[in-house]
This record gives structure tokens, C-alpha cells and sequence, in this order.
């Protein structure tokens, strides 16, 4: 399995932009929401299962987007499903770790 990201920084903490492949380039709406997974946020680089296991663990700041992603987070205690919002049946998460 693959993942899209693209990794930065913000006040020396990683920012990790994550998403699954399929989603790259599309824009889901729903109602007066509208989120486009654009390539410039989420698509530096691919990356398989193991690597976006340990960016998901070692980045402060995590944005993400796709079921795959949002799974894989929550299974490894990084996201809660609690926070987890839908957009068009796609869900999306924002963790902050502290």
C-alpha cells in the first residue's frame, strides 16, 4: 500500500501532509465545504506502508486525509476516531501532538 505526503516544518516542530494515493488530485464537497487534495499539500513524495508508519509517529503535526491514512493512524494511537470528521464520505483528520 501506498501514501502520498509531503513532510515540512513549523516552529521546529515536522508537519506531515498524508493522504491515499486514489485521492491525489480530487476535490470532495459536501454542502459549502469543498477540500482539494491538491499535489502541491499532499503529493512530494509516495511512500509505502512502513515509512508513513514511522513519519505518522514522528511528526508533530499531522494533516490527513483517505480511509487507508486515517486507519493506519488510529491503529497506531496517533488519531482518535473521535476526532475524526467526514467530508462526502471521505473521512479527515488534524493531530496535534503535545
Amino acid at each position: 500500500m501506498q501514501f502520498s505526503v509531503k513532510v515540512g516544518s513549523y516552529q521546529n516542530n515536522t508537519t506531515l501532509n498524508i493522504c491515499d494515493t486514489e485521492l491525489l488530485g480530487k476535490k470532495i464537497e459536501q454542502d459549502e465545504l469543498t477540500m482539494n487534495i491538491s499535489e502541491n499539500y499532499y503529493g512530494e513524495k509516495f511512500v509505502d506502508t512502513e515509512e508513513a508508519k514511522s513519519l505518522l509517529e514522528n511528526s508533530s503535526i499531522i494533516n490527513m486525509v483517505g480511509s487507508k491514512t486515517v486507519s493506519l493512524s488510529i491503529e497506531l494511537g496517533v488519531g482518535s476516531e473521535n476526532g475524526v470528521k467526514m467530508i462526502s464520505g471521505i473521512p479527515f483528520l488534524i493531530v496535534f501532538k503535545i
